[in-house]
Parts: C-alpha cells; sequence; structure tokens
C-alpha cells in the first residue's frame, strides 16, 4: 500500500519489517538553532533512518530578497534525493521532533518533484516512542544513488508577482500559518517587519494537530479551514507563512482533509516584506 498524506507509528512498525521497507528521513530542525536537528538524530532516531538538514537540503542559497527557506530548483532537489538513494518507486517517510512541522516540508517538496508515494509520520518521534518502538543512534550506512527522476509536478504554486496581483483583484484567498501574534504583526522574531499580506486570514500550523500531536480526523479538519474559508474551494487557497516551511503543514492538513488543490506561496512572509513596496496589513484584518 502506498501512504501518500501520513502514516501511523504502528503501520510503520510494520512496514519496517517487510519488503520492500520504506527509505525513512529525520527532518528535525529548530529555527533558532540550525544544528540541534542533528544532535537530536544522533541522540536517538527510528532505526534506519537519515537525517535531511532544513537548510542543506531542503532550501537553496539566501539572498536577502528570496526568503529564509528559499527552494532549490526541481532539478537540484532531484538531484538531492537521487544522491540519498531515492528512486522513481520508493515509498518515503519523513517525521520529525516538532508535530510534523518540517516533516511536511520534504512531503510537499517530494510532491513538488513528482512524486507521490510520500508520507508523514503521524506524532512524529514521540508517537513511535510511544507506540513502544525503540531508537538508533547509529547512523545507516549511505545507500547507493537512486535513479529518482523529475516528473509532472502533483502541486502549484505562486509567487510574489501573483500575490501582489492578488491584492489589486483578490481571486484566491491567502491562509497564513504563523502564530497568531506574528500574524497580527506582534512579537516578531524572525522577519525585519511584523504583519501579513493584505486580505490573508490566519490558521496556525498547530490548530491542525489534536492534544496527542497527531493529525485531527480528516472531517475536523475540513470543518475548521471551511470556517475560515467561507467554504471556497482548495483551488482558490494558497497557503503561505514564514517562509515556506509551515505552510506545508497546513497543505498535509488539507489533503488529509480531502481538500486538495491548494497552492504553496513558497517565499511566503519573508520574502513578501522584503520587497520595496509591499503592503503590509497589521491586525487582525
Amino acid at each position: 500500500m502506498t501512504h501518500q498524506t501520513i502514516v501511523s507509528a504502528t503501520t510503520l512498525a510494520a512496514d519496517l519489517q517487510q519488503g520492500p521497507a520504506p527509505l525513512v528521513f529525520d527532518c528535525s530542525f529548530e529555527l533558532t538553532n540550525p544544528d540541534a536537528g542533528r544532535q537530536a538524530y544522533e541522540a536517538g532516531h527510528l532505526p534506519g533512518a537519515y537525517y535531511l538538514h532544513l537548510d542543506q537540503v531542503l532550501s537553496d542559497r539566501k539572498t536577502g530578497l528570496n526568503g529564509r527557506h528559499p527552494l532549490p530548483s526541481r532539478e537540484t532537489f532531484a538531484g538531492s534525493m537521487a544522491r540519498l538513494g531515492v528512486n522513481d518507486d520508493t515509498q518515503v517517510i519523513a517525521y520529525d521532533n516538532a508535530g510534523g512541522m518540517y516533516a511536511a516540508r520534504l512531503w510537499w517538496m517530494l510532491r513538488w518533484a513528482g512524486h507521490g508515494a510520500v508520507a508523514v509520520l503521524d506524532g512524529g518521534i514521540a508517537a513511535w516512542k510511544s507506540a513502544g518502538q525503540t531508537l538508533s543512534t547509529e547512523t545507516p550506512a549511505p545507500l547507493a544513488a537512486g535513479g529518482f527522476s523529475l516528473r509532472q509536478s502533483l502541486v502549484t504554486t505562486l509567487d510574489y508577482a501573483d500575490i501582489r496581483a492578488n491584492i489589486a483583484r483578490p481571486e484566491k484567498l491567502v491562509l497564513d500559518a504563523r502564530a497568531p501574534d506574528r500574524f497580527r504583526g506582534e512579537n516578531e522574531t524572525m522577519d525585519k517587519i511584523g504583519g501579513h499580506i493584505p486580505g490573508a486570514k490566519n490558521r496556525m500550523f498547530k490548530d491542525n494537530l489534536g492534544a496527542d500531536g497527531r493529525f485531527k480526523p480528516a472531517g475536523q479538519l475540513k470543518a475548521e479551514f471551511d470556517a475560515i474559508t467561507g467554504g471556497r474551494p482548495a483551488d482558490e487557497l494558497v497557503n503561505q507563512c514564514g517562509s515556506g516551511v509551515t505552510a506545508c503543514h497546513n497543505l498535509l492538513a488539507m489533503e488529509i482533509a480531502g481538500l486538495k488543490g491548494a497552492a504553496l506561496y513558497p517565499g511566503s512572509w519573508s520574502e513578501y516584506s522584503a520587497q520595496p513596496g509591499a503592503a503590509i496589513a497589521t491586525g487582525n484584518t
């Protein structure tokens, strides 16, 4: 069975005992301490999992105008996946230590490259341990290069020009995945300017999770998104956040909820707010 959204710890443990086993990547990270994720991986990770660094593999070089975590080219990303041993038929599982906050980035990027056989471990490493599964401190041997190839993208993106045009003539609703205070322009610690894109609505990514750190049921997620969007179809929705990372968590939640086809603005607030003359909104409107 191909997993394309989320997978439980129990199911993953069973899959790892069968063949062919999925390829598992630990995407743990901390925005304020880029070394913390690798340190957490080295302290204990899922057996056989490989570590992927947000800045080094899942982002490109920053210019000051392209956001804090700009996407690499699709070709560069495909090359990275091939070098890590991913093939076109590989089932990939991503997880982290932050409720899927970073694992969802890999999930979205693989879909961006046309690879549908990718899922996020629901509840991450905490759920794995809660299920009674063990961790390892051994780094697995590198895999032989895979035959990963670019295919037709399974996702849609918008760029800064698209967002600016949408402000002038609103055709899509922008959903902002940041915390409510940052959305309002308060307590901004990551970017130079606080606020949000005019017309955007706030849907913090953490609201996708229940008290146990796992994604809420599909019906509940759909109802919550519909309450914010007024029930607009997914292809009229654009997700963004601070740097294009946690917006992927909202996109994953929407996919679980059956709201397929929403777009991502990869540059997000860190790119948008760095552009000269960009309109800035504050407060809840």
